[in-house]
């Protein structure tokens, strides 16, 4: 006699499992994790307030359809709409993402974990104005700083030894990830369900890193992670409908992520899910650019006043980075678009040294028009130092090290410098903060008048009070 096929449904795989147990049942007990979250949601906000001033950006902004609002749908902020979640989460993250200004995380495939925001911020907003109208609480900032210290981890952990990019494909496959899990949850997905959502992200198509590497790089880059996490509470919407899940998504033969897309390897989960990496997000506070390119700009701009009147007068630039920094960010070809030139570590360096700062701007066509800009990059080689290569690698040192040396025509050479750890690290909290607070005021008297200004910036700073308010009244605040 044959024997029947079981019915009964496998059990999940371990990565899936274990990213729901700890969105479900972890509770965050870390006051710097929370002091933390805070500061990254004011400065992920606030750099999409500045990037309102892109038309480049706000074009793609607003409903998919014109019109198409929702009443009591979710703020966007800085703007007048109420959206449904899904096309919110979009705006929100774009903005936030779009002068790649806000947090990163170094680790084998990179990562910005503030990206996550947009799903979790419209998805917190709707269901609030959801709970309201039919005669319920709101959600408290509290959850969503509880939901963002959870996207970073997972998104930070995940990426920490599991290289996606050399695969090729783009590091946003774990916003998708990440997002998907603390949205079904914020909307009230039971722990089945959340696996569902997690199963549907890993099963979906997944971004190329075609837009992200040269001589490709465009503007895609920008709203990909907006991309990833409207995508993830779609998933979760459809995850909360019943829809089934693919428990065994990863590990399934043959046709199973780790097969199809990943050269037959299980992922490698090197530390048990918390708030590392939350605690140890890196701000791009004074310098918007690729990750990598933040030290460089830092001693760029501290040989500028040395050699800004000798321009003429320079044979060569030669500069060290680590093994990551010469791979991913290091650009001599010519630069078409905003886009690619924040990915160059020779256009970085060439704007800080020639002008003594950086800003989202410079990127722009109207200052690469300026001719000591390539003039001065073609005379700049990036070397490798082993040194940088394993101070970055190690888990316990984490820095980004870079360091530049011109040579003049007449032989002389300026002193070499060398920057370890970047404004934003962990190690320089304390010089960092209030430079990060003073450009969250900056960003809002972009588009708030003073009295406005001043209750969002009040509120922001006051830990507690910030905690307590229901995330529709803050989402009010925010908007136009």
């Amino acid at each position: 006699m044959a024997q029947k096929k079981s019915s009964k449904v496998p059990a999940p795989d371990r990565v899936l499992a274990n990213i729901a147990d700890y969105v479900i049942k972890h509770r965050i007990t870390s006051k710097l994790a929370y002091t933390t979250a805070r500061h990254c949601m004011m400065d992920a906000l606030g750099c999409g307030l500045e990037a309102l001033s892109y038309p480049a950006c706000t074009k793609l902004l607003g409903p998919v359809v014109p019109g198409a609002v929702m009443p009591n749908g979710a703020r966007v902020h800085g703007t007048p709409w109420q959206l449904d979640p899904i096309t919110a989460a979009f705006n929100i993250s774009a903005m936030n993402r779009w002068l790649d200004f806000n947090d990163a995380f170094m680790a084998a495939s990179g990562a910005h974990p503030s990206d996550n925001l947009g799903g979790i911020l419209a998805s917190a907003d709707y269901l609030s104005r959801r709970e309201i109208e039919n005669g319920g609480r709101a959600l408290a900032m509290r959850d969503v700083l509880t939901a963002m210290i959870k996207a970073h981890e997972i998104q930070g952990v995940l990426s920490l030894e599991n290289n996606f990019v050399e695969l090729g494909l783009d590091n946003v496959i774990l916003v998708k990830v990440a997002s998907a899990a603390v949205v079904t949850h914020l909307l009230g997905g039971s722990r089945e369900e959340i696996i569902n959502a997690l199963s549907h992200a890993w099963l979906d198509g997944h971004p190329l890193r075609t837009y992200r590497i040269k001589p490709t790089l465009g503007s895609r880059k920008s709203w990909a992670a907006a991309d990833a996490t409207s995508r993830a509470v779609r998933l979760a919407l459809i995850a909360l409908s019943g829809e089934m899940g693919y428990p065994t998504v990863l590990s399934a033969k043959q046709w199973g992520f780790y097969d199809t897309l990943f050269r037959g390897k299980p992922f490698v989960i090197s530390r048990p899910y918390g708030s590392y990496v939350m605690e140890n997000i890196q701000f791009k506070i004074a310098i918007p650019s690729g990750i990598h390119g933040q030290t460089a700009a830092e001693c760029a701009m501290t040989l500028h006043p040395l050699i800004k009147d000798r321009l003429d007068d320079i044979k060569a630039v030669r500069m060290w980075t680590h093994q990551s920094g010469r791979h991913l960010i290091t650009a001599n070809i010519p630069l078409t678009n905003p886009a690619a030139r924040d990915h160059s570590l020779q256009y970085i360096s060439a704007i800080g040294l020639i002008f003594g700062r950086l800003t989202a701007a410079d990127y722009e066509d109207d200052i690469a028009a300026d001719p000591r800009i390539d003039a001065l990059r073609y005379k700049m080689s990036v070397e490798i130092d082993e040194r940088f290569t394993k101070a970055f690698r190690d888990p316990e040192v984490r820095a980004n090290p870079y360091a530049i040396e011109i040579e003049f025509k007449d032989g002389s050479k300026t002193r070499r410098v060398e920057v370890q750890y970047p404004l934003g690290h962990p190690r320089r909290r304390k010089e960092g903060i209030p430079l990060l607070i003073r450009k969250f005021e900056t960003n809002l008297a972009r588009v708030f008048a003073p009295k406005r200004q001043k209750a969002i910036l009040e509120m922001c700073n006051d830990q507690r009070r910030l905690e307590q308010t229901p995330v529709n009244a803050f989402m009010d605040l925010m908007a136009t």
